[in-house]
């Protein structure tokens, strides 16, 4: 038996309320089950309930033992003075007040149904199951499923945003900057997005905003603080490359030391990280004041316009400095622009909402509802349960849902989980 699993039954009342008793016989009558508390103290504040007709308004504490209570020292903690009723699992001793009267106990074993004791134990046997409620999965009804994901997406917003935060007081509030930063490691994706992100950091953004009306010099400060400016390469392209970078390089005493290396290993050409920073470089080069027109723009095809660029010219014919290759315009694809829309554009749309004070959760739930699913090993098994990903929104519920919920065993906070031990 575990203390989550109590907390909650006693959360949700989940249990017969009905001819509840104390452990001595004296009855008990639940008017409120008070709040739940994840810190440390009591695990419910201000419960109002009526002890033998007697009403008591304090704080609940629950526990596998009684005894428990004493493991856990609380009869030296001023914080557990104010308890009214001990939720146990098992009664094995009595507890006392600092006035040497005994708090009154409720244990819970007698009023539990069987069935839901069942259903606790069948979604936690260990049977090396991916996720826990695996076998049940494909029985959980859509609608329970499709609101629970919306549910998902939005905490999935708000663990970035927290991330976004974090820049913003490094930046001292700077949004372009942010932008700049969380979209290279979005464009490096993930076998460069460390090295992308940190080459973002290494280039004050007051630089760029002096770089990027000129697109080779944007490409120069961004292959050069890369270091992808030290080969011997006989090519006019890249010795201008190079001599446009010694010259930032000196004009803004430019540092690149911590920036980590970019790799080509198992990329496919048009994830090369000479073509991304190309592509990144068109970006900036194309557009002025690009956070502000982000936050202007709330159509999914708006987006597409928005972020069709290409590579310079040179990149037309190459994939790499060294050789040459079929001509081909270097596009960023519709799935790649998706990418970014997931990933950095609709979590900073929805942190700088929330920081002014506007509340855009509807516009981004339908944009993020717009966008097709991602691909990757967490959407195809949850789709091997039951095909259900359809868009951005579920894709992204659904990684929430397994690395914060099934991978933590968090059954009990889930609402999945829910349907299925009460079901």
């Amino acid at each position: 038996m575990q203390e989550d699993f109590l907390h909650y039954i006693w959360k949700h009342k989940k249990f017969q309320i009905n001819h509840l008793k104390t452990i001595t016989g004296e009855s008990i009558i639940i008017n409120t089950v008070g709040q739940h508390n994840l810190n440390s103290g009591p695990d419910f504040f201000n419960a109002q309930l009526s002890i033998n007709d007697q009403l008591w308004a304090g704080n609940v504490e629950i526990h596998v033992k009684s005894s428990d209570w004493f493991l856990h020292h609380h009869e030296k903690d001023k914080a557990y003075d104010n308890v009214i009723l001990h939720i146990v699992w098992e009664h094995d001793t009595d507890v006392y007040r600092k006035d040497h009267t005994v708090i009154p106990t409720l244990e819970l074993k007698d009023f539990i149904s069987k069935d839901v004791l069942n259903n606790y134990k069948n979604l936690f046997a260990k049977q090396n199951k991916w996720i826990n409620c695996e076998h049940d999965f494909a029985g959980i009804d859509d609608f329970i499923l499709n609101n629970w994901l919306e549910r998902l997406y939005l905490e999935r917003l708000e663990r970035k945003a927290k991330t976004i935060e974090l820049l913003l007081k490094e930046s001292k509030n700077d949004w372009e900057a942010v932008l700049f930063q969380m979209l290279a490691k979005n464009f490096g994706l993930k076998v460069n997005g460390d090295s992308f992100f940190s080459l973002a950091k290494s280039i004050d953004f007051s630089i760029l905003r002096k770089s990027r009306y000129n697109r080779q010099t944007l490409e120069a400060l961004l292959f050069g603080q890369s270091g992808l400016l030290n080969q011997d390469i006989e090519d006019v392209y890249y010795l201008n490359l190079i001599r446009e970078y010694q010259f930032l390089k000196q004009k803004f005493k430019l540092e690149n030391g911590h920036v980590l290396p970019c790799h080509f290993f198992r990329l496919r050409p048009s994830n090369f990280p000479t073509i991304r920073l190309s592509q990144f470089a068109s970006l900036y080069y194309e557009h002025q004041n690009l956070f502000s027109k982000i936050i202007e723009t709330n159509h999914l095809d708006d987006f597409y316009k928005l972020f069709k660029v290409s590579t310079s010219m040179f990149w037309d014919t190459h994939y790499t400095f060294q050789k040459e290759s079929k001509s081909s315009k270097k596009m960023l694809t519709k799935s790649f622009i998706d990418l970014l829309l997931i990933n950095t554009i609709l979590p900073l749309k929805f942190c700088y909402a929330k920081q002014i004070g506007e509340d855009v959760n509807s516009d981004i739930v339908k944009t993020a509802t717009s966008i097709a699913s991602e691909k990757n090993s967490i959407i195809e098994a949850f789709n091997s349960l039951k095909k259900i990903s359809k868009s951005a929104l579920d894709s992204q519920g659904f990684i929430q849902l397994k690395t914060e919920y099934c991978d933590k065993n968090k059954c009990l906070q889930c609402a999945v989980g829910n349907t299925l031990i009460i079901k």
